[in-house]
């Protein structure tokens, strides 16, 4: 095969090492070991473990990816991922994106002020509204690898922007989240965090 030819078609994404899309249904087969601590259908019962019914594929896969490598560091997840490969790791994401998450409640009392964090940041901090990365209903960009957040335990909500604004967590594009997350108080986290819990 000449030189052109090659380019051409590497240039059209015809190669013969292009990675294949995700497969839900292969996924599935793929993911006892995850159901521990996500349960089956990926809405875990435990509000420590993210729930990742519904979640974006792409960003799933980023996730996946990154504590694979390294770059995101979860002690649970230390070797879990170790003897998987990247088509493994694709079939995953998509068996977990495929299925449809279960929507929480949030505490009453922390709706008024989570919904204004929500649509309005904080402006007087300088927070962004969080409708601008993961939309109005919570839903997020996957095209971006943006989370979905809708119907996301409150307590790994509340945990991850701990985890942020401390920097222990450092996998967000340009420090996005980190920037953020620094700027609130407890007190916006937690409410922010059980709004999200029963957003939809």
């Amino acid at each position: 095969m000449n030189k052109l030819l090659i380019s051409l078609l590497v240039s059209i994404g015809i190669t013969g090492v292009a990675h294949a899309a995700g497969d839900a249904t292969a996924g599935q087969g793929k993911t006892a070991v995850c159901t521990a601590c996500h349960s089956a259908d990926g809405n875990s019962v435990v509000g420590n473990f993210p729930k990742l019914a519904g979640q974006g594929e792409k960003y799933l896969l980023k996730q996946l990816n990154e504590i694979k490598s390294g770059a995101r560091m979860i002690p649970e997840m230390t070797g879990m991922l170790d003897n998987l490969n990247d088509q493994d790791l694709a079939d995953i994401a998509a068996f977990y994106a495929s299925k449809n998450v279960q929507l929480g409640q949030a505490a009453a009392d922390q709706v008024e002020l989570g919904q204004k964090i929500w649509r309005a940041g904080v402006a007087e901090k300088g927070v962004a509204a969080c409708t601008a990365c993961h939309g109005p209903n919570g839903k997020g960009i996957d095209s971006a690898a943006y989370p979905s957040l809708s119907g996301q335990h409150a307590q790994y909500v509340e945990s991850s922007l701990k985890k942020f604004a401390s920097g222990d967590r450092n996998n967000d594009p340009a420090n996005m989240m980190r920037d953020i997350a620094s700027k609130m108080s407890e007190a916006e986290m937690k409410a922010v965090s059980q709004y999200v819990q029963g957003l939809h």
